[in-house]
């Protein structure tokens, strides 16, 4: 009797046993499932922010090089807009010394005619006064009343004419001598002028018809720093694009790291319990 209760107890006790640990078996299986899993996943992760970090130190380096060159164009267009407003300044005050120094011309010119026409009457008077003087002096020697006074005035006088002839002929000849250095001031002026146009053409945009050759300086500098610019937004906005990717992949991969010890710690605490039983 007593053998029977213990071949029935058997038989009774040997599936549940069985069973458990199957099931054990199953959970300890699906833990290592869960576990591989969650390595992959780290893995994949951490190469997804390994070359995300890469990319980024790229994208860094290409964005510090677009701002070096975009402050650098920024530099350059600036420069040549200090130069352009010289250059125009340089053409107001050529054209003002040209204007006057068209004026001058024109002035010594007029100087110049009226002092000849000045010497011509000057002359006209000296040989009137003389011819007079000669008159006076033969009249004397014929008449002895006229006065002596009279003789010695009209004399001076003649030489006095003599005298202001050869002064106005000083005067014309520093006249002429002006007229010239004039003419030569206009053509320095002239080429100044001009030269300094050409000058602010080459540099600057037309301020009346806003156009420009292809060698305007001021043109291409301005369009420069607007691909430089343009350059720098794109590498800011590339830089930024990465960086917000790699900051998510970080997250990702910090949750999934933390996953993974979780179900490391819990398929080890399954193991040593199935160990133990």
């Amino acid at each position: 009797m007593k053998n029977q209760t213990l071949v029935t107890n058997m038989t009774v006790l040997t599936p549940a046993k069985y069973g458990i640990n199957e099931k054990k078996k199953k959970e300890l299986d699906l833990l290592t499932i869960q576990v591989q899993d969650a390595e992959n996943n780290v893995t994949q992760l951490q190469a997804i922010v390994d070359s995300l970090t890469q990319k980024s130190a790229t994208f860094q380096a290409f964005l510090s090089a677009a701002d070096a060159n975009r402050a650098q164009a920024l530099s350059n267009k600036n420069l040549v807009d200090s130069v352009v407003q010289t250059a125009n300044d340089l053409v107001e005050n050529s054209q003002i010394a040209f204007t006057e120094m068209v004026l001058a011309k024109e002035k010594s010119e007029a100087v110049a005619e009226n002092v000849n026409s000045v010497i011509g009457k000057l002359i006209y008077s000296a040989e009137s006064i003389n011819r007079l003087a000669n008159l006076i002096v033969r009249k004397k020697a014929q008449n002895p009343l006229i006065s002596d006074e009279l003789v010695s005035t009209i004399t001076t006088a003649g030489t006095d004419a003599n005298n202001a002839v050869a002064l106005t002929l000083v005067a014309l000849k520093s006249a002429f001598a002006a007229q010239a250095t004039s003419q030569e001031s206009e053509a320095a002026c002239t080429l100044e002028y001009t030269q300094s146009i050409t000058l602010a053409d080459t540099l600057s945009v037309d301020k009346e018809t806003k156009n420009a050759t292809s060698q305007c300086i001021q043109k291409m500098l301005d369009g420069a720093y607007t691909t430089a610019k343009e350059d720098y937004e794109r590498a800011q906005d590339a830089n930024n694009k990465t960086l917000k990717q790699l900051n998510q992949k970080t997250v990702e991969l910090n949750k999934a790291q933390i996953q993974l010890r979780s179900l490391q710690l819990g398929l080890a605490a399954a193991n040593a319990a199935a160990l133990a039983s």
